[in-house]
């Protein structure tokens, strides 16, 4: 699981980073309003978005990202908690919606990860 960090903490060697807010995304991504139109957080072409954008920022062949709702409470687009959209984006790309009807913040955490290393792993199998 990953740690709790501060947003703008930037993650590993390998490059990586916690994005909360649209200021972060800007700074740390590079994403613009244009970028985002027509797009929500905590969706699947979000997560994509996130995804491709990570992996070219950090010069990685892979990018992984998740966004959601962890708990305990839903987010402000309507998701409950227990919502995350999860992308991979390299050689191949995936994204997948996650809901575990479970209001536990940790317990979500916890398989929001499980499942983003498992759509990784899926990935890599396929290349």
């Amino acid at each position: 699981m990953l740690p709790r960090l501060p947003e703008g903490r930037i993650v590993g060697d390998l490059g990586g980073c916690v994005i909360y807010t649209g200021a972060g995304r800007s700074a740390l991504l590079g994403l613009t309003a244009q970028n985002m139109a027509g797009i929500r957080s905590a969706s699947e072409p979000f997560a994509k978005l996130l995804a491709q954008r990570v992996r070219e920022r950090v010069g990685a062949t892979w990018g992984l990202s998740e966004t959601g709702a962890s708990g305990p409470t839903g987010n402000r687009y309507g998701d409950p908690p227990g919502h995350a959209c999860i992308a991979v984006s390299g050689p191949i790309e995936a994204v997948i919606t996650v809901a575990t009807g479970s209001a536990d913040r940790e317990a979500n955490m916890r398989a929001f990860a499980r499942a983003a290393v498992e759509l990784l792993e899926f990935c890599l199998r396929r290349t």
